[in-house]
């Protein structure tokens, strides 16, 4: 078929249509492209627990469907981003961002030089796992104003996420002292989860229960039942554990990716206790 020059960008395509068998595909070196991009797609949707998405695509592996990844790249990966893609996926903080809103946040700060921004800097650097980077940009923040909860609170998640919880919960105590509240609770369990790493369960068994006295988060009745475990009540932490799986399945699309890692835990847990 003589495409002309003017159609080379469509030359891959019309190579995959003119393969008379399924080996010819399998070997081509345009074919192998397809079937990598295929591999990415399944591989994708099954790590974003997509199980129709996954068997259509495992489908057109076999028999070498074009139209089912490209369909799934674009209504899904392309909408949503990679599966698992950011860095603190079951961690989140307030606020996200992409470069246009880093490069929007550095001109400020080059600028102005506000805490504020330096706070929402190291927010996004957060988000996307960059835990170094974020450690400094909220110590810029607290040397512009020391006092601001959301910006000692923030550092204190961080440096537990930095596997550094003797320097985190000082810092997430001094927030509840003063806002038992604070960030929905968010807070409040990152302090519990210092104490975990710590060794003092018996304050972060009171700390759960007062989150769980407020919130119904995954994050909190999966390391809640956790300790119950430990303690030897495995009938309560068992009906924490379906309660986590319960409410994924009438939770929002949004919530159910979010908190994919804890309902995962709840039901690895729940298979042994």
């Amino acid at each position: 078929m003589d495409l002309g020059g003017s159609d080379v960008s469509l030359r891959p395509v019309f190579a995959i249509l003119e393969l008379s068998s399924l080996v010819e595909a399998f070997t081509h070196p345009v074919g192998l492209l397809f079937v990598a991009f295929q591999v990415w797609m399944l591989v994708d949707a099954i790590r974003r627990d997509e199980t129709w998405w996954a068997v259509w695509l495992g489908l057109s592996i076999i028999f070498f469907f074009i139209i089912t990844p490209l369909l799934y790249f674009f209504l899904v990966y392309r909408q949503e981003g990679p599966a698992g893609g950011r860095g603190m996926r079951g961690f989140e903080l307030p606020g996200a961002g992409e470069r246009r809103r880093i490069k929007e946040l550095e001109g400020r700060i080059h600028h102005l030089d506000k805490a504020r921004d330096h706070l929402d800097l190291a927010d996004i650097y957060f988000s996307q796992g960059k835990l170094a980077k974020a450690e400094a940009s909220y110590r810029a923040s607290l040397e512009r104003d020391a006092s601001d909860l959301d910006t000692v609170a923030h550092l204190g998640q961080c440096l537990l996420r930095q596997n550094r919880p003797g320097e985190a919960r000082p810092l997430l105590e001094q927030v509840i002292a003063a806002d038992p509240r604070h960030d929905y609770g968010h807070t409040l369990m990152a302090l519990a989860e210092a104490q975990t790493a710590l060794g003092d369960k018996d304050s972060a068994f009171q700390a759960w229960q007062r989150v769980l006295a407020n919130h119904g988060y995954a994050r909190a009745k999966v390391q809640y039942a956790e300790l119950l475990i430990e303690r030897g009540d495995k009938p309560g932490a068992r009906r924490e554990l379906a309660e986590v799986i319960q409410d994924d399945q009438h939770a929002p699309k949004f919530q159910r990716q979010r908190e994919k890692v804890w309902v995962n835990r709840a039901k690895s847990l729940l298979g042994r206790v």
